[in-house]
């Protein structure tokens, strides 16, 4: 038995550690982002809330079917539901009625009704679309600040190890008397600097880590570990292919906001037609079926036999006699209570007719709700436009500033390249004794500057070339 559960403790930390060690890349991240991040769960839910919504405006062009049933006992004096007559007797009744309406005609208000909800129903499917890439916008971003806070780590691990190596140097031949305390003191103060720098490096990389996990909805406390590429084989398409105009053109076509934009005007001139129907008249076809029962309704008992009956008046010599005849006749004899299906069947009725509807005077609540829809598609039609000339203030902005961080790396892989030689030039010189300490540690920090620059504006035209992509409808992809 204790090998056993040695067994299941083993296997069990050998899966968390496999688990532990998967490393996600930005896809990974990405879908599952798409799955589990509340805000794109949430607009999935309205999305569907309103397709119900849709679904149940179809329905209501079919006629309406309402069966209705009413039972109750009656005291006192009443009426009998089943005669309309005055009663004090106690009665027991019930009441069955089947009522359908179809509306035949009504300026088209319910079809125009459906279409306005089938185009907002899209919209909102176009709405649960843009919440899942502005996720996976915010994703992709977290995403690269991970990738650039984890090359400052490798590179002010570099700076506080080349520190480590010129202090342990110097130490060294400060023992020997070859160089002042002084110069070891300058490299301790700067290995603590280094040493600093580089924690706060470690920090920023924890708390990018803990915002990536907001995003994907994962616990702070779940080990995590992202997958970091080299910058260098990050694919970047080229600025001459995402010329500003041509992006903008096909961001049109594909961007939700501009596919929720069109379906929402769509819409609203569909609902302007809807409101338009409700001031006119609107014809309907209707039919009931109706029954009742009452324990008070009586039925009476009969049989036939020969009865006298008069058929006129005679005068014979001044005196009058009344002629009769013989003839069968249905006598009543006594009274029995009426049997529940057969009072149904007795007391069953059916109708069918139409209704004609015509709109006089409410108060102005069906003009004002159509000038209303008006004003909507105005409305729509603003906000369309407001947000056209935002995608495309964006788009220009993007690839502004796609090529204002393409020079920047430039400028700053040169700077690294002069930094560098400037750096080994320093090192040689302070080697011999030619340069103090002071001008060495001047050069290693602009050095290291340097290269923290470079790859901040390395990891920044990355962003932006793939902002660009994004809007020319490339996806995202490292």
């Amino acid at each position: 038995m204790m090998t056993r559960c040695i067994q299941l403790v083993i296997c069990l930390f050998a899966i968390t550690t496999c688990y532990a060690q998967d490393k996600w890349d930005l896809q990974q991240c990405v879908d599952y982002a798409l799955k589990n991040n509340i805000s794109v769960r949430q607009a999935d839910v309205q999305a569907r809330i309103y397709a119900l919504t849709y679904q149940q405006n179809k329905l209501s062009q079919l006629p309406s079917a309402n069966f209705q049933n009413s039972g109750g006992y009656n005291f006192g004096r009443s009426i009998d539901p089943a005669t309309n007559s005055f009663t004090t007797q106690e009665i027991l009744f019930t009441n069955h009625s089947l009522n359908i309406n179809l509306d035949l005609f009504n300026w088209f208000s319910k079809r125009n009704t459906v279409a306005a909800t089938r185009l907002q129903a899209e919209a909102y499917v176009a709405g649960a679309e843009k919440a899942r890439n502005d996720v996976a916008l915010n994703v992709a971003n977290a995403y690269l600040q991970i990738l650039l806070n984890a090359e400052q780590i490798n590179i002010s691990d570099v700076q506080v190890k080349q520190s480590i190596e010129q202090l342990n140097i110097v130490t060294k031949q400060v023992k020997a008397g070859a160089l002042p305390e002084l110069n070891a003191a300058e490299l301790e103060a700067q290995l603590a600097n280094d040493s600093s720098t580089l924690i706060t490096a470690r920090a920023n990389y924890t708390l990018s880590v803990l915002q990536l996990k907001a995003v994907l909805n994962i616990p702070a406390d779940q080990a995590f570990e992202v997958a970091i590429p080299p910058v260098e084989q990050i694919p970047v398409e080229s600025l001459a292919d995402l010329d500003p105009a041509a992006v903008y053109q096909l961001a049109q076509a594909n961007m939700p906001q501009q596919k929720i934009n069109t379906l929402n005007l769509q819409a609203a001139i569909k609902n302007v037609a809807a409101v338009r129907g409700q001031m006119y008249p609107s014809l309907t076809l209707f039919g009931n079926l109706d029954s009742r029962y009452s324990n008070a309704q009586r039925r009476y008992v009969t049989q036939s036999g020969l009865a006298f009956l008069p058929i006129g008046n005679v005068s014979v010599n001044g005196t009058n006699y009344t002629v009769t005849t013989q003839e069968e006749q249905i006598v009543p004899l006594s009274y029995g209570k009426n049997t529940y299906f057969r009072q149904l069947n007795n007391n069953f009725s059916q109708s069918i007719g139409l209704g004609l509807s015509i709109p006089i005077f409410n108060g102005g609540i069906a003009r004002t709700n159509w000038r209303k829809a008006q004003l909507n598609v105005t409305s729509v039609e603003l906000q369309k436009e407001q947000d056209a000339l935002t995608l495309k203030q964006d788009i220009y902005q993007s690839h502004n500033n796609a090529v204002a961080a393409l020079q920047k790396f430039n400028a700053s892989r040169k700077g690294v390249e002069t930094a560098q030689k400037a750096y080994d030039f320093a090192k040689k010189r302070f080697d011999v004794g030619l340069l103090n300490t002071i001008d060495l540690i001047t050069n290693q920090n602009n050095l290291f500057r340097a290269k923290i620059n470079l790859v901040s504006a390395q990891y920044d035209y990355v962003f932006k070339m793939k902002l660009l992509e994004f809007y020319k409808g490339l996806g995202l992809k490292l």
